[in-house]
C-alpha cells in the first residue's frame, strides 16, 4: 500500500479513536457509495454525524481540514443522503472534519470541527 493509504488509514484510526473516547457511537467506517465513501457514521446523542477525516504529516503547505472544498462536500452530501436513505434513519444529521496532522500515535494533533458545512443545496 502506498505511503498516503497508510499514513490516511492511520489518520481515520486516530480519528475513530478520538470520536469514541469523547462518547461517539459508531456506526460505520469507510462505507462506501460507488465510487463515494464516508469515512465515519457516527451517533452523537440523537444526532447522526458524517465525519470527513484529513490527515497530512504537517500542515507546512495548509491545513488539513482546507482540503475539503466544494466538490468533496457535494460528494459527501450524496453519499450521505444514500446512508440515511439506505438505513431508515429520522435523525438530524450534522456534518464534522476531523483533522489529524502528525504521523505517530504520540506526536500528533487532532482538530475535531463540528458543523464544518452543510450539505450541498443548502
Amino acid at each position: 500500500m502506498a505511503a498516503h493509504n497508510e499514513l490516511g488509514k492511520w489518520g481515520e484510526q486516530v480519528a475513530a479513536r478520538y470520536l469514541a473516547q469523547k462518547g461517539y457511537r459508531l456506526l460505520a467506517r469507510n462505507w462506501k457509495d460507488g465510487h463515494r465513501d464516508l469515512d465515519i457514521v457516527a451517533a452523537d446523542g440523537p444526532t447522526l454525524v458524517v465525519v470527513e477525516v484529513k490527515t497530512r504529516r504537517n500542515n507546512v503547505f495548509n491545513e488539513p481540514e482546507e482540503a475539503v472544498d466544494w466538490r468533496k462536500v457535494r460528494s459527501l452530501s450524496l453519499a450521505a443522503g444514500k446512508y440515511v436513505k439506505i438505513h431508515g434513519i429520522d435523525a438530524d444529521i450534522r456534518f464534522d472534519i476531523v483533522a489529524v496532522t502528525g504521523t505517530d500515535d504520540d506526536n500528533c494533533r487532532v482538530n475535531h470541527i463540528e458543523n464544518a458545512f452543510l450539505p450541498a443545496g443548502y
